[in-house]
């Protein structure tokens, strides 16, 4: 009984919120988190020093990096209701590559779109990588709809939209999670399978 609790437990979920955490402790006791200077200092994702410097280190540093509280606390919140439903299904070597292939992935097309527009800013987050999971939840759901009764391809698109898109606060790096959540999804449709032999639950 023991053993069955501790699978169901997502290791790579709560693994991923207890870095975050510690990294975000660990910045704010030594200085401001809600400093452009000092993320950037310490990792933040900046594309002319990625592509430019050769500090490719900033693609990942830059998704364990958060800018004051709240930025933490919704990041962490969502991959934890996300992480807890989809880890077990996806896989855990699955879910941690596709976890850090969409952090990388969302920052690249952020920034290749600030190319376009002459723009360099400085970001940080794992949000990226969360808006991934999201994509992966949108293609278990789709994969699965036989199972789970009548799912609609327009509703998942509509309720894709309404992720990704739904805050367009300025400060918001929208083509981040946009960028991850299509690494998600293209992710998930290339490693996820269904399991045949039971029914599907999110």
């Amino acid at each position: 009984m023991y053993n069955e609790r501790m699978r169901d437990i997502p290791i790579i979920t709560a693994g991923f919120i207890i870095i975050n955490a510690i990294v975000f402790l660990g910045m704010e006791i030594i200085g401001d988190t809600e400093s452009t200077l000092y993320l950037y200092e310490h990792g933040a994702m900046y594309w002319p020093d990625v592509f430019e410097g050769g500090q490719w280190y900033r693609l990942i540093t830059h998704m364990f990096i958060h800018s004051g509280a709240e930025h933490i606390l919704n990041n962490m919140f969502m991959l934890g209701i996300l992480g807890y439903q989809i880890e077990k299904e996806y896989g855990p070597i699955k879910y941690f590559i596709t976890y850090f292939v969409c952090g990388i992935g969302g920052s690249l097309i952020s920034a290749f779109a600030e190319m376009q527009m002459n723009e360099a800013v400085v970001s940080v987050g794992a949000s990226g990588a969360v808006f991934g999971i999201f994509g992966v939840m949108l293609v278990m759901i789709f994969k699965n709809r036989n199972q789970m009764g009548h799912v609609s391809t327009p509703r998942l698109i509509i309720l894709f939209a309404l992720m990704v898109f739904g805050n367009m606060e300025e400060g918001v790096d929208w083509m981040a999670h946009l960028g991850g959540a299509m690494a998600g999804v293209t992710m998930a449709y290339i490693l996820y399978h269904p399991k045949d032999d039971k029914r599907f639950y999110l």
